[in-house]
C-alpha cells in the first residue's frame, strides 16, 4: 500500500464579511456582537484536516473496479475510470475539534452559524486537498465521485473506501457511525481520477432544488455513456 499523505495542518482563516453576507447579518446590528466571539472561537479552536493516497487498478468488471484488491462496484465509476490506471481515494473533514465546539452551543441560531463554519472549513480542506493532489503528482484535469452521491454507488460504499485509506479515525478523526454517515458530520469522502472531460455526479441526478448542486442536470446522459450495452 502506497503511503497515505496526511494534511493536518491546514490554515484557516476566516472573511467575516463575507461570513455576515452568507448568514444574511447586516452590519451594524444586534447579531453582529452574537456573531463576533463565535467567529474567534472558531478560529482558535480550527483543525481543518484531509488525507489521501495514490491507488492503482488491478482490474476492471463490468460494474467493478478493484483497487489495491478492493472491490468499488459502481457501473458510473466503472465507465469513468475506462482509461485510467491510477486514482485518489481522500477524506477531508472540518475537524473533530469545531465538530465538538458547534454541537457545545445551546442557541440554535449561533449553532446554525457553527454549522456554516464548519462548512467553510470543510471547504478549505478540500482547497487544500486538491490543491496538494495537483502539486505532488500532477494528475492534470481531475473529477471526484463520493459514495452516496447516486444511486449506482450506495453510501454502503464508504466501508471498501475507507479500507483503501487505512484508518481515517486514527488519522484524521473521521469515523463512520452504524448508519455509515461520516462523524464529523461536516466531511466529505470519496476518489478523485484523471479525466479528459469533467464529470459531476448532479449531471446524473434529477433532484431538484438541491442546495449543493454542481452542475446541470443532463437527461439521458446515463443511458447514452453510463448504461451496460
Amino acid at each position: 500500500m502506497q503511503d497515505t499523505i496526511v494534511l493536518d495542518e491546514i490554515p484557516f482563516e476566516m472573511d467575516i464579511e463575507m461570513l455576515m453576507k452568507t448568514l444574511h447579518v447586516k452590519e451594524g446590528s444586534s447579531y453582529v456582537k452574537r456573531l463576533e466571539p463565535l467567529v474567534e472561537q472558531a478560529l482558535t479552536l480550527a483543525r481543518p484536516k484531509a488525507m489521501y493516497r495514490i491507488a492503482f487498478i488491478e482490474s476492471k468488471e463490468e460494474d467493478a473496479v478493484v483497487v489495491d484488491g478492493i472491490q468499488l462496484r459502481s457501473r458510473v465509476l466503472r465507465v469513468n475510470l475506462e482509461n485510467v490506471q491510477r486514482l485518489f481515494p481522500y477524506v477531508a473533514t472540518c475537524g473533530v475539534e469545531l465538530e465538538t465546539w458547534a454541537n457545545s452551543i445551546d442557541d440554535l441560531l449561533q449553532r446554525y452559524w457553527g454549522e456554516v463554519i464548519n462548512e467553510m472549513a470543510l471547504r478549505v480542506a478540500i482547497k487544500h486537498l486538491n490543491h496538494d493532489v495537483e502539486e505532488r503528482y500532477r494528475p492534470g484535469r481531475t473529477s471526484s465521485m463520493s459514495p452516496g452521491s447516486l444511486g449506482d454507488w450506495p453510501i454502503q460504499a464508504q466501508r471498501p473506501l475507507f479500507q483503501l485509506l487505512g484508518d481515517p479515525k486514527e488519522t484524521i478523526g473521521v469515523e463512520l457511525s452504524d448508519s455509515l454517515l461520516m462523524i464529523p458530520t461536516k466531511s466529505v469522502s470519496g476518489i478523485r481520477f484523471p479525466t479528459e472531460t469533467s464529470f459531476a455526479s448532479c449531471q446524473l441526478c434529477p433532484r431538484d432544488r438541491c442546495p449543493s448542486r454542481q452542475a446541470l442536470y443532463e437527461p439521458g446522459l446515463y443511458e447514452s455513456k453510463y448504461a451496460a450495452q
